[in-house]
């Protein structure tokens, strides 16, 4: 299958590339610069193309030819970023019906009861076009995706490295189902199986922890010692830019990660293991977590570990 990557170069992109390879897939890398994607252990194996998401002509020259999308394109910075992730959406989604592409698969995030902030309002959004397009969608809905590299584990890695004691607030109290790298490549990889499905999946790894759990877990892991403490009233804002100062991560895309502390970012129902991946065996967090402390550097190649980094990655 002919399969076109959006967000080449990002975290899952980078990562997700090699197992498509693997799995015998054509793999057309889209970027903005396609030159600055020869930097990649897998540049010698991809066809690249120009690609702009605001840029119409750009998106429907690199959707021609292709029968299948895989979708990762979010945006966490500025003021309009959900209006600019709909429109990047509708029109990804009508150049997929005007070239006829087979299917869309889309990386979302799990969605919460309760109101939702800008960031996951924004993943469902976009989900719920590609559903309601004439091209038949798989939406899978992730929580926090951990390996060396990925934002989320970044902010873990560098907030547990940097603070000697753990705050935690009170309303950060929830339980999240995190996922390894290595899994939402595999996922993501069967998707493209069989007959397209135009249908959503909750995608979690084996266990169900909470925030405080899963920061105790790293730091024991990471051999430190971080004792936690809660913090009764402290506004999301402010523990956002307490965050972004220590951790170095851009304050956006800080605050985007911080608002859904507040939820439980659990599955819902895990037709996924029926559908997708029967028989797959999830990576715990334990390993995981080992594997991208300690892994290797060549986490882009299909000869290295996923969890691991890569010399591409931008945190």
């Amino acid at each position: 299958m002919r399969v076109l990557v959006t967000g080449a170069s990002g975290y899952i992109g980078s990562r997700l590339i090699p197992s498509l390879l693997d799995a015998d897939h054509d793999v057309v890398a889209a970027g903005r610069d396609p030159g600055a994607l020869s930097d990649f252990a897998w540049a010698p194996d991809v066809e690249t193309v120009r690609f702009d998401i605001s840029d119409e002509r750009s998106v429907l020259d690199a959707v021609e030819g292709v029968d299948a999308v895989v979708y990762l394109v979010h945006s966490m910075e500025g003021a309009d970023f959900v209006e600019r992730d709909r429109e990047a959406a509708e029109l990804m989604a009508l150049a997929c019906e005007k070239h006829g592409v087979e299917r869309i698969v889309y990386l979302s995030g799990l969605v919460p009861s309760g109101d939702l902030s800008d960031h996951l309002r924004s993943r469902l959004e976009v989900e719920t076009i590609f559903l309601d397009s004439t091209v038949p969608a798989t939406v899978l809905r992730a929580a926090m995706i951990v390996g060396a590299g990925s934002t989320s584990f970044e902010l873990m890695r560098r907030m547990s490295e940097r603070v000697p004691v753990v705050p935690i607030p009170s309303w950060m109290r929830r339980n999240l189902q995190p996922l390894a790298v290595e899994d939402v490549a595999f996922v993501l990889t069967r998707a493209l199986e069989g007959k397209p499905r135009n249908r959503h999946y909750d995608v979690g790894g084996d266990e169900v922890l909470s925030y405080r759990e899963l920061l105790a877990l790293f730091a024991d892991v990471a051999g430190l010692w971080r004792p936690q403490f809660v913090v009764p009233l402290v506004p999301h804002r402010v523990v956002s830019e307490i965050v972004a100062l220590v951790a170095g991560i851009p304050r956006g895309t800080v605050n985007a990660l911080v608002e859904s502390l507040s939820h439980d970012m659990v599955c819902r129902e895990d037709a996924v293991r029926r559908d997708l991946v029967p028989g797959h065996e999830f990576t715990r967090m334990r390993e995981a977590f080992d594997r991208s402390l300690h892994g290797d550097t060549a986490a882009t190649s299909s000869a290295g570990d996923i969890q691991g980094e890569a010399s591409t990655d931008d945190l």
